[in-house]
């Protein structure tokens, strides 16, 4: 099986035939679109959400973590945890849903217990990228939030697609994520119709180029996953972990002190939040 015909063939079908989503995520689909409309009011988004039982329990979670919820005052309906993270958050964690779930229950078993892992590597760098966002690169946490959520969004298409394609999921099934992201993942966006930022980031991660120092979003993005710890299981790398151009650099490109101060003062933010997203 040729691995550039197979994510030729499959890019291909994204771009001209789009894509078919279980009800779960079309609905999640709907609520991103709702939210697009900057007329949108809050009691109309409470009311579709409410019929997502998924997206709704992790709204009230993500409400109630650390970094939406410092002083610890814990909420349980719905509308006031909208109206606590906002609706451009709101859109993001649809598209966690999306995300999420492209990867459903008819896959096989090998094929979700990678989706299982993926999914915690996302949360943890989408994680870190709001926090990197608002200290470091001063960017908007929510834009760095989402870029983190969408980053692995080719992988987890390529596992639901796994049973359509015997064999892909051998000992090399790394190696093929490394070659075709790109080629899966840009036709992937545009389907899903991702902000034309958020793609950019995308396109800085897959070229793996750090600027330095960071300043852009997808420099958030990359440091994001330099430093996130939980690795990505579909990604070849020669120490067998994460990704990591080693603590000395990026020392170098934002500073000891800051990067030692970002890491233990968000450590519960990024957990909790974390947590928050993994679905």
């Amino acid at each position: 099986m040729d691995k550039a015909q197979v994510f030729s063939a499959i890019a291909a079908q994204i771009s001209e035939h789009g894509m078919v989503f279980p009800t779960s995520v079309r609905l999640a689909l709907r609520i991103r679109d709702m939210l697009a409309d900057p007329d949108c009011h809050i009691d109309a988004v409470a009311k579709l959400v409410q019929a997502e039982p998924v997206l709704s329990a992790r709204i009230v979670a993500l409400a109630n973590s650390v970094a939406y919820n410092p002083y610890g005052r814990e909420i349980d309906d719905l509308r006031s945890a909208i109206a606590r993270i906002g609706l451009a958050t709101v859109r993001t964690l649809a598209m966690a849903v999306v995300a999420r779930q492209m990867a459903g229950n008819s896959i096989p078993a090998d094929a979700s217990a990678l989706a299982e892992k993926l999914w915690a590597h996302s949360a943890h760098v989408a994680a870190l990228a709001r926090v990197l966002a608002r200290r470091v690169t001063r960017l908007d946490p929510e834009a760095a939030m989402f870029a983190g959520i969408v980053h692995e969004v080719a992988g987890f298409y390529l596992l639901s697609r796994s049973q359509d394609y015997p064999g892909i999921l051998g000992d090399d099934f790394a190696e093929w994520i490394e070659s075709g992201e790109r080629t899966i993942g840009e036709p992937l966006l545009r389907v899903l119709n991702v902000p034309e930022n958020i793609r950019a980031a995308v396109d800085t991660y897959w070229d793996g180029y750090l600027g330095m120092p960071p300043a852009t979003l997808g420099d958030t993005l990359l440091l994001a996953e330099e430093l996130c710890p939980v690795p990505s299981p579909l990604h070849v790398r020669v120490d067998g972990g994460s990704p990591s151009r080693g603590s000395a650099e990026i020392e170098l490109l934002i500073g000891e002190e800051l990067l030692t101060e970002i890491l233990e003062e968000s450590r519960r933010e990024v957990d909790s939040l974390s947590d928050a997203l993994r679905f």
